[in-house]
């Protein structure tokens, strides 16, 4: 059983490793924003500009708030539905041949799907003590 103290650091790690995935690729987003809306526009994605730049806020904002705790149950509960339509729109593997493609993409559609769950998760859980403006112990 994870005694108190365990569970505090525990769910900081979790939001460090949670916070990553959108950080870095928000990041990479607004650093390569042309290639972003490239990238939307390969895909169908109704203005891509627009996507492109919420996808940048969304990454980023969602991000730093599930790292630094704040408002991170929320945020973790209105990213997950967000992580799953973009494993529908980005990583449709079943639309691929079989091969590395099809492969790298199912990966990625998974990846996804496991994010969402973990941030669901943390969600339910809250941040823990170890989050800015943290008002409980759990």
């Amino acid at each position: 059983m994870v005694n108190s103290a365990q569970k505090d650091i525990l769910l900081v790690l979790a939001r460090v490793l949670l916070s990553s995935l959108f950080l870095i690729m928000g990041w990479s987003k607004l650093q390569g924003f042309g290639m972003a809306v490239g990238y939307m526009q390969s895909l169908g994605v109704p203005l891509p500009s627009v996507a492109a730049a919420i996808a940048v806020i969304v990454e980023l904002g969602g991000g730093l708030a599930i790292l630094t705790g704040v408002l991170a149950s929320p945020v973790a509960i209105l990213l997950a539905p967000y992580t799953i339509v973009t494993a529908f729109i980005g990583h449709h593997f079943w639309t691929f041949p079989a091969g590395m493609v099809h492969y790298d993409m199912m990966i990625h559609f998974y990846k996804n799907m496991s994010v969402a769950g973990g941030l669901l998760a943390l969600g339910i859980t809250g941040p823990g003590r170890y989050a800015l403006f943290s008002r409980s112990s759990s």
